[in-house]
């Protein structure tokens, strides 16, 4: 049986999640994308929606995701590379769509690099599914 807790972020996981997303999201540790500038800016939100997956003390995997009002988003999961294909990154997303369920939400959006196949599958077999979208953005800062 896996033993995984999924528990809030805290201050003290500062240093191991920040080098899981490194690990994880590899080139993405610049600008808005830098992890700890991520973890600052979500913390001043408060909203308690950035997740840890503990194993035997060890960090294995985290979520973030939001909550405007209108819809939910999950902005970054990660599982360590040696914990992949166990669950964890299952446990992950059920966890926080639990989450945003609970404050109201009825839709959640996510982004996945174009790319990024592996990750498309996993999330179909969640049971998302690929909208007729645009994705569009525009940095506001540097």
């Amino acid at each position: 049986m896996l033993e995984i807790k999924i528990r809030p972020y805290y201050e003290a996981d500062r240093n191991s999640v920040i080098n899981l997303w490194n690990q994880v999201f590899p080139g993405t540790s610049i600008g808005h994308n830098d992890p700890a500038t991520m973890i600052d800016q979500k913390n001043s939100i408060g909203d308690s929606l950035l997740l840890v997956a503990e194993k035997s003390g060890e960090t294995v995997g985290t979520v973030m995701g939001g909550w405007d009002g209108h819809r939910g988003w999950i902005y970054a999961l990660a599982v360590a590379p040696t914990h992949q294909r166990q669950g964890i990154g299952r446990i992950l997303v059920q966890r926080i769509e639990k989450e945003l369920a609970h404050r109201g939400c009825p839709k959640i959006n996510l982004q996945v690099r174009a790319d990024n196949e592996a990750v498309v599958s996993f999330y179909q077999a969640l049971g998302y599914e690929t909208e007729p979208r645009i994705s569009m953005g525009k940095l506001l800062a540097d």
